[in-house]
């Protein structure tokens, strides 16, 4: 593991500490600014670290190694965005609000079209590594992992692409959609239908 990347396995951390200080910055002051210091350090400084990382080290789609001595593009980028996927309630409230969960999705990079519905209970995780059309429903407790992880030759195989989903989709509960996984427009998913890597569904 790189240096940065050592660094950045603490940024967690970082967001928590930051959070809990303009916590108690707002209990003290109870001013409009510790209340928009707070929303910046769970939602804002994500973000902004996410996109200026991306711009200096891109994730790359396809094969690569985590154990190697090159920094992982995706480690980092991960690790920026775990702190969604260890407390969901943060990104579950962004979905009682009609359209905001589609527009946080695009401040990551994603691309995101109209309508679409998505329940409290998703996880996501890789929010730049998503192309969705218009009109998608996207069931309870469903999965969308653009990467996939797995042991190989004394190291960790790391295979990233992203997930495409086109116009008029239904994705039923409990699905999971692996890395690379193309589904076509008009398409329904069933409940529980776990779909493997590079596959696609029309």
């Amino acid at each position: 593991m790189t240096v940065l990347s050592t660094i950045l396995a603490f940024f967690p951390t970082l967001i928590l500490l930051l959070t809990g200080s303009a916590i108690v910055y707002f209990i003290y002051s109870h001013n409009l600014l510790s209340i928009l210091a707070i929303f910046f350090c769970i939602y804002g400084l994500p973000v902004l670290v996410y996109r200026l990382h991306e711009w200096v080290y891109p994730i790359k789609e396809g094969i690569s190694y985590l154990q190697g001595k090159e920094y992982s593009h995706w480690w980092g980028s991960h690790q920026i965005q775990v702190i969604y996927i260890a407390i969901p309630v943060l990104e579950a409230v962004l979905r009682l609000i009609p359209g905001m969960f589609s527009f946080w999705l695009k401040l990551w990079g994603a691309k995101v079209g109209k309508n679409v519905y998505w329940t409290p209970g998703l996880e996501i995780a890789d929010r730049g590594l998503l192309e969705i059309g218009d009109r998608v429903v996207i069931g309870h407790r469903v999965g969308i992992y653009s990467h996939v992880i797995k042991p190989r030759k004394q190291d960790l195989m790391l295979y990233v692409k992203k997930v495409k989903i086109g116009n008029n989709v239904f994705v039923g509960a409990g699905s999971h959609l692996a890395p690379g996984v193309v589904i076509s427009d008009g398409t329904f998913i069933s409940s529980a239908t776990n779909l493997y890597p590079n596959q696609k569904v029309q």
